[in-house]
């Protein structure tokens, strides 16, 4: 190890460019699929998600039953192709899509019965 340097040298972070940043939001609509989720491969961006133990014992739940049919998933990939799921119906028609109306479905429940959502608590 070269004098000076520290046992644990800082490593450099990818960051993506103002073009990755500002491109548009809109995909092609000549793709016949609409959104790809991707695959099995390294991914370079993260992101955290909090579930309650009912949603992830749905998830693990999903995940068996596609297995039980020959559709052997992670986690991970069950949540991308759910996501890209919906994100290309959101594409195909924000008022008629799924997640805008249980968002909106949700939003309208929340104010008639006064519920007030808590920022969630970061954990320790």
């Amino acid at each position: 190890m070269a004098p000076g340097r520290s046992r644990l040298a800082r490593k450099r972070v990818s960051l993506p460019g103002v073009a990755e940043l500002l491109r548009p939001a809109t995909r092609d609509v000549a793709a016949p699929d609409g959104r790809q989720a991707s695959g099995r491969e390294a991914h370079s961006q993260k992101i955290t998600v909090y579930m309650s133990a009912d949603e992830l014992l749905d998830l693990e739940r999903a995940r068996i039953t596609l297995r039980a049919r020959g559709i052997s998933v992670d986690r991970g990939r069950l949540v991308r192709e759910a996501i890209a799921v919906l994100l290309a119906d959101l594409d195909a028609g924000v008022d008629s899509s799924l997640l805008a109306r249980r968002l909106r479905e949700s939003a309208a429940s929340g104010a008639v019965n006064g519920a007030h959502r808590q920022a969630p608590v970061a954990p320790p």
